[in-house]
This record gives C-alpha cells, structure tokens and sequence, in this order.
C-alpha cells in the first residue's frame, strides 16, 4: 500500500481537488493523509467534514513547515511506500503504480519523481529530472521547464534531484537514511534530501510513466515578499549545511559578494521596501542559524 501524505495550508480546495483526482483515477492501493498546518481559516475542519472516512485528517496546532508537515504525516502512516505530494496537484490517470515499480526495480533508488506539468498548460513540462547546474551558486537547473512535452521527456532516468512538489520513497529507505530534515521550513527539503540520500547510496530518479499537474504556489505566492526571505534564507542553509572546504568558502563569499548585493540594488531601483526587507532578514536568518547543522 501506498500512503499518500499532503499538506494544506488555507487550500482546502485544492486539497478536496487532489483527493478526488485520486479517488477518481487512481486504482492502486492507497491511504490518503492529509496535514492540516494550522490553517488560519478553519480549513481542518471543513476538511474532516468533507472527507469523512476517505482520508485521514491530522490537524497540527502549529504551523510546522513542508517537512515537519509531512514528517508529522509519516509518523501516521502505514504503507510500506509513501508518496509526499503538494495538495495544489491533481492527476488525470492512475501514477502509483508506475512509481512503485520504479523504486522495485533497483533497491540503489531511494526516491523518484513523476514528469510533472502544468495544471493550466497540460502540455508544458515543469519538471522531467533536475540537474546540479553550479554547486558554487548552489543552484539546480529544472530539466524541460516550460519545454513542449515531447518524446525526449519519456525516458527513465536518474537525476540529481527530485521535486518536492511529487515524490515516492519507501518506509525502508527513509528508516535506513533518514527523513527530510526540517531546519528550512519551505524551499531547497527535497534538494537537500537528495543529497542525504545520496550519502546513504541512494540513487534519485524521474519516472515519466507517471505524469501529475501541478498548479504550483499556489500556498506562497511568486515574488512574495514572504516567498523571497524563505528563499533567500534556505539557500544559504543549504550552503552551510552541504558544502565543505574550498566549495564552502567560495559559496559563502558568492552569496555574500554577488547575489546578495545584486539582489539589493535591485529592490532598491525599484524602492520595493518590502522585498529589500525579506532578502536582508533572509539572509542574515540563514547565515546566523545555530540547528541548520544538526
């Protein structure tokens, strides 16, 4: 059985959307679980309410961030294989079947992600693989972001990461290598996760038999003043926690000398108060963290 883990945080609809996407198409065994992150709204208990038995709802007092969310979900759970998927997704055919497979095929693969693509452009690509773009920038480079969905996307694949917004693992790799840590709150878990997985010598791979739509940030809106300090904030913990040496220095002093200064006098030309604020306390907050470590 797969256990399927979502969170939802004032996105009831979405929620109710994905669940019946999967009740509609999906004919592999399933649990479903939804967090609710301690939506302001009272989405918890409409939630219960309109799922009654179909799915389980675990309403936290706190909002705990993507990954206490999820590990809040997992720590539930019951299936041997569990599927972390964002409540603003919605599938049009069966895709749990495909990911198990995957993960069957070689136990090396210690998670992997569908092709997934856009929710209001069915035929463009958000995601077919990621590549490790510059490890000084700490950047990953999406595969096929805004391409045409075409032939070259349907080839199985192992990638440098997976998505956060769609991934399968197992109950067994995560009690061997561990679950995703919670120190970033939103944005870079699942990259940072890779590379946990990786150490334990795990591979991570793209499955494009599975295909799920994604209406994306839907939670956290782009260019957010919010979305930019989680941002700003997360990538120089990943910095801190997975560069070491000459990588590490030259990292820091990129962020420190190059992207932040950039990113400063830009929001100042434009006199946006608000996003110069977010990216100052982001990256102060990601640079003076004492648990980004642990």
């Amino acid at each position: 059985m797969v256990s399927i883990i979502t969170v939802n945080y004032n996105g009831g609809k979405d929620t109710l959307e994905l669940a019946e996407s999967f009740r509609q198409f999906e004919d592999y065994p399933y649990e479903f679980i939804v967090v609710d992150n301690a939506s302001p709204n009272g989405d918890g208990e409409r939630l219960e309410k309109a799922l009654g038995d179909s799915a389980r709802v675990i309403r936290s007092d706190k909002n705990l961030g993507f990954a206490g969310a999820n590990n809040l979900g997992y720590r539930a759970a019951k299936g041997d294989y569990i599927l972390y998927i964002n409540n603003d997704i919605i599938i049009t055919a069966p895709v749990l079947k495909a990911l198990v497979e995957r993960l069957r095929q070689d136990t090396r693969i210690g998670a992997v992600s569908p092709k997934i693509k856009y929710a209001y452009r069915q035929d463009t690509i958000q995601y077919a693989g990621y590549e490790s773009a510059h490890p000084i920038r700490a950047s990953y480079q999406l595969v096929g972001v805004y391409q045409t969905d075409r032939a070259a996307f349907d080839q199985s694949k192992r990638t440098d990461a997976i998505h956060g917004a769609c991934v399968m693992t197992s109950r067994k790799v995560i009690e061997k290598a561990g679950a995703m840590t919670e120190v970033y709150f939103l944005f870079y878990e699942e990259l940072d996760w890779s590379l946990q997985l990786h150490r334990h010598g795990y591979e991570t791979w793209y499955e494009p038999a599975a295909t799920v739509f994604h209406k994306e940030s839907m939670t956290i809106k782009r260019g957010s003043p919010q979305r930019l300090y989680y941002l700003t904030r997360s990538r120089m913990l990943f910095v801190r926690r997975n560069r070491e040496g000459l990588s590490f220095f030259l990292s820091i002093m990129y962020q420190l000398t190059i992207a932040i200064p950039k990113n400063i006098f830009q929001h100042l030309l434009r006199r946006d108060w608000a996003s110069l604020s977010a990216l100052i306390r982001g990256s102060f907050h990601g640079l003076t963290n004492t648990t980004c470590l642990n």
